[in-house]
């Protein structure tokens, strides 16, 4: 009800989940009452994930809805561009080269119309100084979207559905992590450690359950409390020298004709019971009508808003539309069900309508009324950003969906009431509601599932030439068709499958076929291959699903297919142990060139346990990750000095529980460096190396066709002791040595490596797979 009484809004503007002040968030959302948005340009998909093995496109549906989760606790809004983020990028130059940059710009700039922000705070500086390329990008777009936003004769296309724009004032939220502090004679500093008694809770406490959703990158974070300066550069605009809101009217005397709702307002506050809520319905609905005579549609339209759901709470109204399935058909009518409770007494509710059939009737007090709807077959529930190919720095948007952080067309039953004469409308989607015995009462967004859909065992296949490889593959019935044809197509000569076709009969009761089919590389010479399946000409999907206890489930359906690649490869490493860190798919990448592996668990490790394998492998972060390690490394370096071969992938300096794991006398040090081109030149430091040669040949076309970087938190300060027979870098930057280290230890071998095999291996990059096969054979 506080709200209602300020007329402000601020736009904060970055470019990944995390990036947001969330401190600052609460503080603007619920101490200053202003509507607060964060505009995160990219969904997160380019980073790593400490949760599971998801990547890409997948990591940033999880991010997604860390985000939202982030946005219920700190009462901001969340929104995103169409800038898919690629990977780490140390220049705005390069950003702006995969981000498409006029487009972004033009999305920004929709949103500012939109949201109309008084004020917009970018994270970030446009230079060096905010590190990540992405960081610099966004604040480059912030500044430039601010001035365009306010230009008709910017993206005139527009101005159909909002009007120009001019935010007051552009600031920059300086930091004191990563040489963001700004310039103290041009700085504003406010207090936002407040305590709020009506939540419970300070800003800093609220902070902290808002960045602890971001789960997926291991920020759980403490709370604080008393007093938090935060500062602000001015990078545009009127500058503020008091408070954020400087020259800013936040009040309804922005708004011409507006006396009467001040005062309605203020006189709801002084008359409010809060053990009657109900009581002020009547004061409610006076002002909602005062606000429908103001001409400003912006506040019109939002303050009406916010009326409504204060009297919906009032009320007591609550509304859930269920179905008793989680997973529906493309093409099929959903039937679902409303239930609707009014549960504060001596209120009068109409429901008019669900949908489009009308109801007219009374409901009772605190009794749960039904009602059985049906709404007409729709698409697959694909999120809109992932429904069209993408580029590799931008999803194809169309504009009707720009910025939502979810698909707005979701399934949903749409609610009409009136109450106290006002007309009220709730949109609530149509969830799948079910009791887990740890967790209580979940609620699962509906999956629209394709009729039939296909999975493979591997999306990556690498084949030699002359070689067999079978392939399996489930189809899984969804609708009703008990037969299906299904053809088999190849995007490339060289290569033979066999068969073609299949013929699909599912018996009675069973809806899951596996069968299997085998490609042969004949003479594919160099030439990629990508087979996917048709039925009817239409590409059949494949269902994929993100299942965490702290976000809601995740479906959606890629396009069944496999790449196929040709490979040379001599592969002796028969069984490897491999102790997982914060997850990643090598293993199964392994598997896949015929090497077994194992997952070890950390606290079962002994001698007899790594004496059956040829080489140990670490995972990612796996000493960020592993609490006992330091406990098990004696017997991981006694097995090497036994002829052993053990190679850690790369781990972050910060948070190691080991600091000096690297075998003595042979330390070297971790530092945040990376290579971040993928293209990046990599040259020999000794070609003659060992492992640039056995037992496969290494030349420059193995570092052909890797994916978004070359490798990550680079070691230094190396002791000689150890190999380093590639060197890199990325352009106008010095050369890494501290990609691949190697330290022959008695009879065996020890190999850290910061080269992003993770992601390689995955891919199915065939020289990756080969140098890592090289990493991993014992040393003649």
């Amino acid at each position: 009800m506080e709200r209602l009484n300020v007329l402000g809004s601020v736009l904060y503007f970055a470019a990944h989940p995390d990036d947001e002040n969330t401190k600052l968030i609460s503080y603007l959302a619920s101490e200053r009452k202003v509507r607060t948005a964060y505009l995160s340009l990219t969904r997160g998909d380019g980073g790593q994930n400490l949760i599971g093995t998801e990547q890409g496109i997948e990591l940033g549906l999880i991010r997604t809805q860390e985000l939202l989760r982030a946005r219920q606790v700190d009462g901001g809004e969340q929104y995103f561009s169409s800038a898919f983020d690629f990977g780490f990028s140390k220049t705005y130059d390069e950003t702006f080269n995969f981000w498409q940059k006029q487009e972004v710009l033009r999305e920004a700039v929709w949103l500012l119309r939109k949201l109309q922000p008084d004020v917009i705070i970018t994270r970030f500086p446009p230079d060096e100084r905010g590190g990540h390329g992405h960081h610099q990008a966004s604040a480059i777009l912030a500044h430039e979207a601010f001035i365009a936003a306010a230009d008709p004769k910017m993206f005139p296309d527009q101005l159909n559905e909002v009007k120009p724009w001019q935010a007051k004032r552009l600031l920059w939220n300086t930091a004191s992590f990563m040489r963001l502090q700004g310039d103290d004679s041009n700085r504003l500093r406010i207090d936002i450690g407040q305590y709020n008694p009506l939540l419970g809770k300070s800003y800093g406490e609220l902070s902290a359950i808002s960045r602890s959703q971001h789960k997926s990158q291991g920020f759980g974070s403490a709370s604080s409390n008393g007093i938090s300066l935060e500062t602000f550069e001015n990078v545009a605009g009127m500058k503020a020298t008091e408070d954020l809101f400087d020259g800013i009217d936040l009040s309804w005397g922005r708004i011409p004709h507006s006396e009467s709702i001040q005062l309605g307002i203020q006189q709801l506050l002084s008359s409010f019971n809060a053990n009657e809520p109900q009581s002020s319905i009547p004061q409610l609905a006076a002002i909602w009508q005062d606000i429908q005579k103001l001409e400003d549609d912006y506040w019109k339209e939002r303050k009406s808003k916010e009326v409504e759901n204060i009297m919906l709470a009032c009320a007591g109204i609550k509304v859930e539309s269920l179905t008793p399935r989680l997973r529906l058909v493309e093409g099929q009518p959903i039937t679902f069900q409303t239930e609707i409770v009014v549960r504060n007494p001596d209120v009068h509710v109409e429901l008019l309508r669900i949908n489009e059939k009308k109801i007219g009737q009374t409901l009772p007090i605190n009794e749960v009324t039904t009602f059985e709807q049906v709404l007409p077959p729709t698409n697959i529930t694909q999120p809109y950003w992932l429904r069209k190919p993408h580029t590799q720095g931008k999803f194809d948007v169309d504009r009707e969906n720009f910025g939502y952080p979810m698909s707005p067309d979701l399934p949903a039953a749409h609610i009409h009431f009136n109450l106290a004469g006002i007309p009220l409308h709730i949109e609530t989607p149509i969830h799948y509601r079910y009791v887990d015995p740890v967790r209580g009462e979940v609620h699962e967004y509906i999956e629209i599932a394709p009729t039939v859909t296909a999975s493979v065992d591997v999306n990556n296949l690498l084949v030699q030439q002359g070689e067999r490889k079978p392939l399996q593959v489930t189809f899984q019935k969804h609708g009703t068709e008990a037969e299906t044809q299904v053809d088999i197509h190849l995007s490339s000569t060289g290569w033979k499958i066999f068969p073609e076709k299949l013929a699909l009969s599912f018996p009675n009761g069973q809806n899951i076929l596996s069968k299997t089919i085998e490609i042969t590389n004949v003479d594919a010479g160099r030439k990629e291959a990508t087979l996917n399946f048709t039925v009817e000409g239409k590409k059949l999907k494949e269902i994929r699903e993100i299942t965490y206890d702290h976000i809601p489930r995740q479906t959606w359906f890629p396009d069944a297919e496999v790449k196929l690649r040709p490979i040379t490869l001599i592969n002796p490493v028969k069984r490897v142990g491999y102790i997982m860190g914060a997850g990643d798919l090598v293993p199964e990448a392994l598997r896949n060139i015929g090497t077994a592996v194992d997952i070890l668990d950390i606290t079962k490790i002994s001698s007899s346990v790594l004496q059956q394998y040829d080489a140990i492998v670490f995972g990612i972060r796996a000493l960020n990750i592993h609490t006992r390690i330091t406990q098990k490394l004696p017997l991981i370096y006694a097995y090497i000095r036994e002829g052993g071969v053990v190679l850690m992938q790369y781990n972050v300096n910060s948070r190691l529980q080991e600091e000096h794991f690297s075998p003595k006398p042979a330390p070297f040090t971790i530092t945040r460096a990376r290579v971040t081109e993928e293209d990046a030149t990599v040259s020999f430091t000794d070609p003659e190396d060992l492992v640039l040669n056995y037992p496969n040949k290494i030349t420059s076309e193995d570092f052909d066709g890797w994916v978004q970087e070359r490798g990550l938190y680079f070691a230094e300060d190396i002791d000689p002791s150890y190999r380093t027979p590639l060197a890199m870098g990325d352009k106008n930057e010095p050369q890494r040595h501290g990609s691949l280290l190697i330290y022959k230890m008695g009879k065996g071998k020890f190999v850290y490596t910061s080269l992003s095999f993770f992601r390689q291996l995955p891919a199915g990059v065939p020289g990756a797979n080969r140098l890592f096969v090289n990493l991993l054979a014992k040393e003649k």
